[in-house]
């Protein structure tokens, strides 16, 4: 699956002739390809696809649409793209502005006989709105996730550390087909669960567990949030689980295409202040999610751009108590018209083990 006529439909409203693409998530959803190392360049009418010899036959065999041209032999990147750009008569000519490097972007400018443009908005708003393929294949990573969930769930218990459970969980994303972990778990128990990226460590589970983790399958992410607990709650610990609860549901409740991120982070952050937590709730409601876990905007404080049909969004309010627990849970949705699909299946009713 290629994106090269949707990033062409956007060349002439960005007043662009062409676009390239360094980094490595532009290039997967470009050309369908992943690898280590790579460029693409996108005119109007036509693709490349740049890359050394690791890649150069698979990259022959899945990409189809662009030129396969392969680097090497003390020929740069560079050089062969300010070929390409001048066969093709090429003027204006897009660039990562919050991707490439100062190095690159001077390397590429003394190179090229074009004018260097900032476009990486391009790519952000193709990317955030999600196409049913792109949507299959994050709903299969989070079902992923789910199971990992539940297989976990009957073997949590206080002998446990909070690094085994970590490793725990990314064997079942792995044993249910996941490629990798989407991102490093987030494991935290007792005190440790009011640090909103706690590290696991050592520690024994006690108390409120939160598992922050997702897979990817495909290229696609997933990213879930459930907290348990292990042994039993305060009327305390009970309160402030079902205030980040009602604030998720109502963060999700507000949440459709067209409506901007501050409105739906609203929404639940309403919930958790009028509860008296406000000062405990530092994160925006979520981000979106897709070939990377963070693919660009969400719903934050600020967020003022209407997000689009299609896209793709974590729903993680949370609570966090210094020095005594925290709570957070998060699932993923997409924007439909009337309203938000919610691809996570999970439980979320407080768990007490």
């Amino acid at each position: 699956m290629n994106r090269f006529q949707d990033i062409q439909d956007k060349l002439a409203e960005a007043e662009l002739d062409a676009i390239l693409l360094i980094d490595t998530h532009n290039r997967r959803f470009a050309t369908g390809f992943s690898s280590s190392d790579g460029a693409a360049v996108v005119t109007k009418d036509d693709a490349w696809f740049l890359t050394d010899s690791r890649y150069i036959e698979a990259a022959s065999q899945a990409i189809q649409g662009a030129e396969i041209v392969q680097v090497g032999g003390g020929t740069r990147y560079s050089e062969l793209i300010a070929g390409i750009v001048k066969k093709n008569g090429v003027k204006r000519l897009g660039f990562e502005d919050g991707i490439m490097t100062y190095r690159d972007y001077q390397r590429y400018a003394d190179a090229l006989p074009a004018k260097l443009v900032p476009a990486g908005s391009v790519m952000e708003e193709l990317r955030l709105r999600k196409t049913p393929e792109e949507a299959a294949r994050l709903k299969k990573a989070q079902e992923i996730t789910d199971r990992a969930f539940a297989a976990v769930l009957p073997i949590i218990s206080p002998r446990m550390t909070e690094l085994e459970l970590t490793a725990e969980l990314i064997y079942h994303m792995m044993k249910n087909g996941g490629e990798k972990a989407s991102f490093d778990p987030i494991v935290v128990s007792g005190e440790n669960s009011s640090k909103p990226h706690g590290v696991p460590g050592g520690r024994l589970l006690e108390g409120f567990v939160t598992m922050d983790f997702g897979c990817i399958y495909e290229g696609y992410c997933s990213d879930m949030t459930r907290t348990v607990s292990v042994g039993p709650v305060t009327e305390e610990m009970r309160t402030v689980y079902e205030t980040v609860l009602t604030a998720q549901r109502a963060g999700i409740a507000a949440a459709k295409a067209g409506i901007t991120g501050d409105v739906i982070d609203g929404a639940a952050r309403k919930i958790i202040t009028d509860a008296g937590y406000g000062d405990y709730f530092g994160h925006s409601f979520g981000h979106s999610v897709g070939l990377e876990c963070h693919d660009g905007a969400g719903a934050a404080p600020g967020q003022t751009r209407p997000l689009p049909l299609g896209a793709v969004i974590s729903a993680e309010p949370g609570i966090y108590l210094p020095g005594r627990f925290g709570v957070r849970i998060e699932d993923v949705i997409i924007l439909t018209e009337h309203g938000a699909e919610n691809i996570t299946k999970s439980p979320k009713e407080l768990i007490v083990l």
